[in-house]
C-alpha cells in the first residue's frame, strides 16, 4: 500500500444537509451520537493499511479540522499519517475549490511531493459503509486500470442520484451518465441477467477511485475537468482503461436530512445492517474520556445511548441520543436524534443562563419529541412539544426548520418554555 496514497474529499457547502451544515462542514455533521461522517472513511483507510492520508476541506472546515487533527494521531514510529489540506490563496484569480477535480489540481502539487505515489484512492466523506480497499485495489491492479471505479448494484428507481455506468463482460466501463432524471431513457445501461445482479440490475457509482498517477495528471491538466463524475469520468472512457469494482456490502449515500435521519435510526434497530464495531475493522471516533451515562426510571427502546448523557425521561423508543445529552423528567422522545453537546453544563454556566432567562442546556421536563433532529447545545424549555409529519411542507423559523417532514432544533437555539414545534 505504501505506493498509493489516499485522499478524502471534505465536501462543498453541503446545502442538502442544511441547516445541520449551518456552521460546519458536511463531513463534520455528527453521527451515531458519537461519531462524525468523516469518521468512516478515514477509519476504513486506517484499517485498509492505507499509511498516507489526506483530507481536502473547504467550507467551514474549523470543526472538521480539529476533529479529525485530535483524533488521528499516530506516534513516531507508525509510519500512518493524516494531513489536512486547506483551500489557500494563490496568484490565482479562483482560488476556491469549483469541484472535486478543481479541489485535486489546486492541491495536487502538495499530495504528489513524493515520486513513489504510483495510484491515488480518493474518496467521499458523506457515505456510511465499511470497506477494504486492498480489494479495490487488487481490481485496479490485475486490470492495468488507468481508473476503477466501485459501484453498486441499485434498482432503476435509485439511479437519479448517482452516477450510472455501464460494464461490458470484461468488467471494463463503457458507458457512463452523471445523476439521471427520473424519465431518462436507461436501457442503454442496464446490466444483462448473467450479470447476476437479480433485481438491481443498474451500477451506481459510489464516489470511490483509483487512479493512475499518469491518468489523474493528464486529467487534470486541463482546467475544464472540474468534476470527477460529471467531467472526468466520461472524458476517459474512450482513450483508457476505466474498470469496474462491484462492492456488495452495506453502503448508504447520506447527504440529505431524510437519508441522514433515516440512516442513523436504522443503526437503533435490532438487528441493524451495519455494526460500528467490528473486531478486524472497529469505526475510530474522538476519545473524550467522558463518565458513564446516567439513566433514572426510564423505559428504553430500540435506542443508543451515548456517553456522558444524563437522562430522567420517561419513554424513550427508536431514537439516539448524543454525547453529552440532558433530558429531564417526564419527557417522551420517539423517532428522534438529538446530537449532544460539546460541554456538560456546571453550575456556573446554569447560574449565568438562569439569569437570562434561559433553559438549561438538553431538553426539559414534560416534553414531547417526534420525528426531529435536536442538534448540539440546544436549550430547550419544560413542556415543549416538537414533532415532524411526513409531507410536511419545508420552512425554516427562528431557531428550527422542518425539512423533509423531520424537525430540527438548529444548533445553538434557545426554544422558550411551551413552545409548540410541529410540522
Amino acid at each position: 500500500m505504501s505506493n498509493c496514497i489516499t485522499v478524502i474529499l471534505g465536501g462543498g457547502r453541503g446545502t442538502r444537509l442544511a441547516p445541520l451544515t449551518s456552521s460546519r462542514s458536511k463531513p463534520a455533521v455528527p453521527l451515531a451520537g458519537k461519531y462524525r461522517l468523516i469518521d468512516i472513511p478515514l477509519s476504513n483507510a486506517i484499517n485498509s493499511r492505507m499509511s498516507k492520508i489526506f483530507v481536502l476541506t473547504q467550507f467551514r472546515s474549523n470543526s472538521l479540522n480539529t476533529h479529525v487533527m485530535n483524533t488521528y494521531r499516530f506516534d513516531m514510529f507508525s509510519k500512518m499519517n493524516v494531513e489536512i489540506l486547506t483551500a489557500e490563496q494563490t496568484e490565482a484569480r479562483d482560488d476556491w475549490f469549483q469541484g472535486t477535480a478543481d479541489a485535486f489540481r489546486k492541491q495536487l502539487h502538495h499530495m504528489m511531493r513524493d515520486d513513489r505515489v504510483d495510484e491515488v484512492l480518493i474518496l467521499s466523506g458523506d457515505h456510511l459503509y465499511r470497506m477494504d480497499y486492498r480489494e479495490l485495489l487488487d481490481t485496479h491492479r490485475r486490470a492495468g486500470a488507468d481508473a476503477t471505479v466501485s459501484c453498486l448494484p441499485v434498482r432503476r428507481e435509485e439511479c437519479d442520484g448517482f452516477g450510472v455506468m455501464r460494464v461490458d463482460e470484461r468488467g471494463r466501463v463503457t458507458g457512463f451518465r452523471e445523476k439521471p432524471r427520473d424519465d431518462e431513457d436507461l436501457s442503454d445501461l442496464e446490466m444483462p441477467a448473467s450479470a447476476g445482479l437479480g433485481e438491481k440490475r443498474f451500477l451506481a457509482s459510489m464516489g470511490v477511485y483509483v487512479f493512475s498517477r499518469r491518468c489523474l495528471e493528464e486529467s487534470l491538466a486541463d482546467p475544464n475537468m472540474v468534476d470527477f463524475g460529471r467531467d472526468i469520468l466520461p472524458s476517459l472512457l474512450d482513450r483508457a482503461n476505466v474498470v469496474a469494482h462491484t462492492f456488495h456490502g452495506y453502503w448508504e449515500d447520506i447527504g440529505t436530512i431524510g437519508a441522514f435521519y433515516e440512516a442513523n435510526l436504522a443503526l437503533a434497530r435490532p438487528e441493524p445492517a451495519f455494526h460500528f464495531f467490528h473486531p478486524e475493522a472497529p469505526i475510530y471516533t474522538h476519545q473524550r474520556f467522558l463518565p458513564p451515562s446516567t439513566v433514572r426510571a426510564t423505559q428504553v427502546v430500540d435506542s443508543l445511548i451515548s456517553d456522558g448523557c444524563f437522562i430522567e425521561a420517561e419513554h424513550i423508543a427508536r431514537s439516539v441520543i448524543g454525547v453529552r445529552t440532558r433530558i429531564r423528567a417526564r419527557s417522551v422522545i420517539r423517532d428522534s436524534i438529538f446530537m449532544g453537546a460539546d460541554y456538560i453544563e456546571d453550575t456556573e454556566r446554569q447560574h449565568r443562563h438562569r439569569e437570562a432567562g434561559h433553559p438549561g442546556i438538553g431538553l426539559g421536563a414534560g416534553c414531547v419529541v417526534e420525528r426531529a433532529i435536536i442538534d448540539k447545545n440546544a436549550r430547550i424549555g419544560d413542556n415543549c412539544v416538537i414533532r415532524g409529519r411526513v409531507g410536511a411542507k419545508d420552512a425554516h423559523y427562528e431557531g428550527w426548520s422542518l425539512v423533509d417532514g423531520i424537525a430540527i432544533v438548529h444548533k445553538n437555539a434557545i426554544i422558550p418554555p411551551n413552545s409548540e414545534l410541529i410540522g
